[in-house]
């Protein structure tokens, strides 16, 4: 069997960022956040590293990033553009209509089909997700039970942002394996007045407000999948496109999202989603403000002997 590919969604356009964060230096040696992934993925036996890209980005990412990796990485490059795999009608009624959003991580990944040949982790690139969570979706991609897909939750209160609010999948998990996964994109953390703790919520679209315990396990899209599952992801974009042709100007902004294709894919009873338990944190690089914390924490970890000095 073919070791496990690496898929890097690094298509983003950073708009609360201000930005390329995927492209944004963290490291001393110029080394960005999905270095980090990459670098802890090959030590976790994954072979190949697949970034998704757009084409205008792609000139600075092979100088910012590529060419630091050097031939230690065995890597390709997927485009993510706003025409990929979109019916020419309904890319320029969207376009008429004044759609500027990317199609989402749903399509992103479409867009990288043909250079999956194997099982497969697909992430984000401005995410740091820790050595451990890729040695344990590792080890279950290269077991066994591969053809079974894998999430690495996390605990919502340590993925939070104290610049603004976050989106985030929340997951319900029953006996190791996911139920459930609601995209909420309001999600923040209110102080409280007594000047500790405080309550986390979500601001529906309706305006309401939904409360969230902090130890909620949360998607931050770090799944593992059998090469196999790509069809399936076809039909859920391309019923995605049906739904949004019908109704362009109320569906303007949707995206197709990974985790809300593996919610509809558990409710139809195409896949079970196993809950894999890693002890490791997660930060990343949501607005501008959180760079400083994410270099300070690598070089936390880089002091610590976690990661080498420079990575490649």
């Amino acid at each position: 069997m073919k070791g496990p590919i690496l898929v890097v969604l690094a298509a983003g356009i950073g708009s609360r960022y201000g930005g390329l964060k995927q492209m944004d230096r963290i490291g001393k040696n110029g080394e960005v956040l999905l270095d980090y992934s990459v670098y802890d993925a090959l030590r976790s036996g994954f072979e190949k590293v697949v970034f998704i890209i757009r084409r205008d980005i792609e000139k600075d990412f092979r100088e910012l990033v590529l060419a630091r990796m050097g031939s230690k990485v065995r890597w390709e490059l997927a485009f993510q553009d706003p025409d990929s795999m979109i019916p020419l009608n309904i890319f320029q009624a969207a376009q008429k209509a004044g759609r500027t959003k990317p199609w989402g991580t749903g399509h992103a990944l479409l867009c990288a089909a043909d250079k999956i040949d194997a099982p497969f982790t697909v992430l984000n690139a401005d995410d740091f997700y820790g050595r451990e969570a890729f040695a344990v979706i590792g080890q279950h991609l290269r077991g066994p039970s591969f053809a079974e897909p894998a999430i690495v939750p996390y605990q919502l209160e340590k993925t939070l942002s104290i610049q603004g609010t976050v989106a985030r999948g929340v997951c319900e998990v029953t006996d190791d394996y996911l139920v459930s996964v609601e995209e909420l994109t309001a999600i923040e953390k209110v102080p409280s007045t007594e000047g500790e703790g405080g309550r986390i919520f979500n601001t529906n679209p309706d305006g309401s407000i939904r409360e969230l315990a902090p130890d909620t396990p949360v998607s931050m899209n770090f799944w593992g999948f059998p090469e196999t599952i790509l069809p399936e992801f076809k039909n859920y974009f391309d019923d995605f496109l049906k739904n949004f042709a019908e109704d362009i100007p109320g569906r303007i902004k949707s995206e197709c999202f990974i985790p809300k294709a593996a919610d509809q894919f558990i409710r139809r009873g195409i896949i079970r989603i196993k809950a894999l338990k890693a002890n490791s944190d997660w930060f990343g690089v949501t607005y501008q403000e959180d760079r400083q914390a994410a270099i300070q924490k690598m070089e936390e970890l880089t002091a610590a002997g976690v990661y080498p000095s420079k990575l490649w």
